[in-house]
């Protein structure tokens, strides 16, 4: 089977070109930012440089492995979905469900580890800019000297090869499982996460206004909520479409291709609500924490600009890799869709009734996305902002929102209709044609 894995790359590169993307860019982040652990345990560096370039490193080589594995997950996710023929083909063969996993697994494995050597020399490029950014604001000294050692090459490869692994192996098992009860595993997931969302964010009220550590409870406890809320998305969209009137052909069919696509489109909704529900939370509680610092006088201290710094650099890794996620999932979904769009027109859609139904479809996904996003955002917002200023809400006001909204609507609107578009230049009839 692993043979049949390394054909099949050969014979399909297009096919595994989102997932190397995705390994690549996660492997340059973990390493970029594990190298500081290589650097902290230098010699000759302080404890003050060398706790910061550990702390750094601590935290945002815990979302970055967080975010690897969602990103490659939706990836292999939207793949394996598609070869359902292809599986359903070497099952009838002879191969059984461990092989096709064995040969669904190496090919991913070879993916992420080219997509892992690949990125050594930009991690190396990116560690040093990292560094230099600490000195820059006078969190490390600039006597410290940039180091890549074991710490950041084994731990950027080593981790991105399981989460690939770990992802191929539970997107093939729910393509080659039987038919059964299924979504315990899931649905334990998802109170798991709600609970302890839940419990992290009321913990917030233990902590005092000057505690370190308060922004933490409140920030963790959005992630898990939105984490809930995103493996909960099937459900939440099929809820909100039984309520969504289907008006004008366009309307009527998104209505009805999203009720029958649900489970596949949840691939769309994970990341759009984690990226709304982390970037949410960690900037408005960010605006909070300078709002007050401003208003008691006092200079911001080494621990606070290096928080900032933290906070600022892991929004925007989430926002580079929930956007891939975005784009490499709404692209290979809609052009999936290459068939169902020749056989729409063959019925009597015109293209313009079919790129309206798509925009309809990204629409309904960008709001209800934003809206449990949000949701999410605010319960971690909300007990920070009381604790540490009294007030409820933050009086930054709503531009940073719309900020976050306009990046998700772009990322959506503008994937869905380019490559919708560009599959509706193919004639109705070789569409119908291809092979699905």
């Amino acid at each position: 089977m692993l043979a049949l894995a390394m054909r099949s790359i050969r014979q399909r590169p297009g096919r595994f070109a989102a997932t190397l993307l995705s390994a690549f860019l996660g492997a340059a982040i973990i390493m970029a930012f594990n190298s500081m652990h290589d650097t902290a345990g230098a010699k000759g560096v302080d404890s003050t440089s060398a706790e910061t370039l550990s702390t750094s490193a601590g935290v945002v080589g815990g979302y970055g492995t967080l975010l690897v594995f969602f990103a490659v997950a939706s990836t292999l996710t939207v793949n394996v979905r598609q070869r359902s023929a292809e599986i359903e083909l070497l099952r009838c063969s002879g191969a059984t469900p461990a092989q096709i996993k064995r040969m669904v697994v190496g090919e991913s494995v070879a993916v992420a580890l080219v997509g892992a050597l690949l990125a050594i020399g930009p991690a190396m490029l990116g560690g040093r800019l990292l560094l230099d950014l600490f000195k820059d604001s006078g969190q490390v000294a600039e006597s410290v000297d940039y180091s890549f050692g074991n710490v950041a090459l084994l731990s950027g490869i080593d981790i991105t090869v399981l989460a690939a692994a770990g992802a191929a192996f539970l997107a093939v098992r729910r393509a080659t499982r039987k038919t059964g009860p299924r979504g315990r595993g899931r649905n334990f997931f998802v109170r798991a996460a709600l609970v302890l969302g839940a419990l992290s964010v009321c913990s917030t009220f233990a902590f005092s206004s000057t505690d370190a550590a308060l922004m933490a409870p409140a920030a963790y406890g959005a992630i898990l909520l939105a984490v809930g809320f995103a493996l909960l998305s099937p459900k939440l969209l099929r809820a909100l479409l039984d309520r969504l009137p289907a008006t004008g052909p366009s309307g009527y069919l998104a209505v009805r291709t999203m009720r029958e696509r649900a489970a596949q489109l949840s691939g769309v909704l994970m990341p759009l609500i984690l990226f709304t529900a982390m970037a949410t939370a960690t900037l408005y509680m960010q605006a909070v924490e300078n709002d007050a610092i401003n208003a008691s006088g006092v200079p911001k201290s080494i621990d606070a600009k290096n928080l900032e710094t933290l906070n600022l650099v892991v929004v925007g890794i989430i926002v580079v890799f929930s956007c891939i996620m975005l784009i490499n999932s709404l692209y290979a979904a809609t052009t999936y869709r290459r068939r169902e769009f020749g056989q729409q027109r063959l019925a009597g859609a015109t293209p313009g009734q079919v790129l309206g139904m798509i925009g309809i479809e990204s629409l309904v996904l960008t709001v209800t996305g934003v809206f449990f996003g949000t949701a999410a955002g605010l319960a971690g917002i909300i007990p920070f902002t009381m604790v540490r200023t009294d007030a409820v809400l933050p009086e930054g006001g709503l531009g940073i929102w719309f900020g976050i909204v306009g990046v998700a609507a772009a990322a959506v609107l503008v994937t869905s209709l380019t490559t919708a578009r560009r599959a509706l230049r193919t004639p109705a009839v070789g569409a119908v044609s291809l092979v699905a």
